[in-house]
């Protein structure tokens, strides 16, 4: 096989042809022999020398189902406009960590706006999602906490996990009673859910994890990424709509989904806001976020704030397709929210399907390992509120048109479900019903 880091190779491709070429130190087996095994197991075995993620080129009328800009307001002229005065202005603002930053400074105006959004006491906005969870979970875990999380739950808190060199002990999906016994076996720590799952879009049942903590001692995180701007009075989140925000010890979410920005944050008490600050290494080590951003997000929270017709479209929309697409056949792994998932199961057959419908102009997200378990491959529809009537009725049409193309009922999903429903019938009939013989 060819070794894709030999030291005399040249750069490939355009570059090669304006007669540039490079060179870089020779990488040892133990790099070249992982870069190599995905080209010849993924790329070449198992997708036939293409990409799973890469496949045709969206037209103009294509739709995209791919964004997680769930209210559709990433354009909205109040924030862009806000974004480009601060720019202008401000340019770039101090280049350094946010330990650094006190007094009325904008960031710290927009941690305690948001935190009071939330019906929290205090807050701290992260350089992503991914810090926040990595960054919280290392500052309240260490070797001695076992650390209690959903087997679907996000890869950044499980890589926060091993940041704090905790003990990760994994529970079965949305599965309350289990996470109790792991906890009778295990002991005191600390719990992790989404509280809207980003692969298939269940929803965490919250009240019935919050009475286990409680009952238990842990300390209770939920992941809001999926939740915050889209659930709740005003966009606040499942938590304050369940008004469990007195019982929720941490929250956090990626400011990249529905404030349709870059950023991150979490929920806490006012005097964890400094410990965190001088204790997370991705808080400490990282610069602060930039004045046009922290302007941007300012602006976006009014927009959310006022924008429960948006809203209520999101959820009328993910609530259609949901019922049309589970009248087609589809399996919807339990989703409840804005998120659709096509469980197509292999890598091969995801391919399939991908293609089928972006031939047809649908345009989704490609799910797979390590994002998925290797044989759990789907795409991922994320609806939106801009979505008409017209084009939520193609995407039924086109979904019932593909469904022998991409062989539905071969998929392993859809044997689930028909193995679902079969012992929900059971459940349904009386004692020695089914071995009734006919008089």
């Amino acid at each position: 096989m060819k070794n894709v880091f030999d030291p005399r190779t040249q750069v490939q491709g355009q570059k090669k042809e304006q007669g540039q070429a490079y060179q870089h130190a020779a990488l040892p087996d133990f790099v070249t022999s992982r870069v190599e095994r995905y080209f010849h197991e993924r790329v070449q075995q198992t997708w036939g020398g293409g990409h799973i993620m890469r496949g045709r080129l969206p037209g103009a009328d294509a739709l995209h189902l791919s964004s997680n800009d769930y209210l559709a307001i990433a354009r909205h002229p109040d924030i862009i406009g806000r974004m480009a005065d601060t720019l202008y202005a401000d340019g770039s603002g101090l280049l350094m960590s946010a330990i650094f930053l006190h007094g009325e400074c904008p960031l710290l105006q927009f941690e305690s706006r948001l935190a009071r959004y939330m019906g929290a006491e205090s807050g701290v906005l992260c350089q992503s999602g991914y810090a926040a969870n990595t960054g919280l979970i290392q500052s309240i875990a260490s070797a001695q906490t076992p650390v209690y999380v959903d087997m679907m739950a996000h890869m950044s808190l499980w890589e926060g996990v091993r940041s704090a060199g905790a003990a990760p002990v994994a529970f079965r999906h949305n599965d309350a009673a289990h996470l109790e016994q792991q906890i009778a076996r295990h002991g005191q720590g600390v719990v992790l859910v989404d509280s809207v799952y980003s692969t298939n879009g269940s929803v965490c049942p919250l009240v019935e994890f919050a009475d286990v903590c409680e009952r238990q001692g842990c300390v209770f995180v939920v992941d809001e990424s999926h939740s915050l701007g889209t659930h709740g009075p005003r966009g606040a989140g499942l938590v304050v709509d369940l008004g469990l925000e007195s019982r929720v010890a941490f929250r956090t979410a990626s400011l990249a989904k529905a404030f349709a920005g870059r950023a991150g944050f979490i929920t806490c008490p006012a005097d964890f806001q400094e410990y965190f600050k001088f204790e997370s290494n991705p808080a400490i080590f990282s610069s602060t976020l930039l004045p046009h951003e922290i302007s941007g997000l300012d602006a976006t929270l009014s927009v959310i704030e006022a924008s429960d017709e948006r809203r209520t479209r999101l959820t009328s929309n993910a609530a259609w397709l949901r019922d049309r697409l589970t009248e087609l056949g589809y399996n919807l792994n339990g989703s409840e929210s804005q998120i659709i998932a096509l469980e197509a199961g292999t890598e091969q057959r995801t391919i399939v399907l991908r293609d089928a419908l972006e031939s047809r102009g649908i345009f989704g997200s490609v799910f797979c390992a390590p994002a998925t378990a290797r044989n759990r491959a789907l795409i991922r529809l994320s609806t939106h509120a801009a979505l008409t009537d017209a084009q939520v009725e193609k995407i039924v049409t086109v979904c019932r048109d593909i469904r022998a193309e991409v062989e539905l009922d071969k998929w392993s999903s859809t044997r689930r479900l028909g193995d679902e429903l079969s012992q929900r019938r059971r459940n349904r009939e009386p004692h020695g019903a089914s071995n009734a013989v006919a008089a």
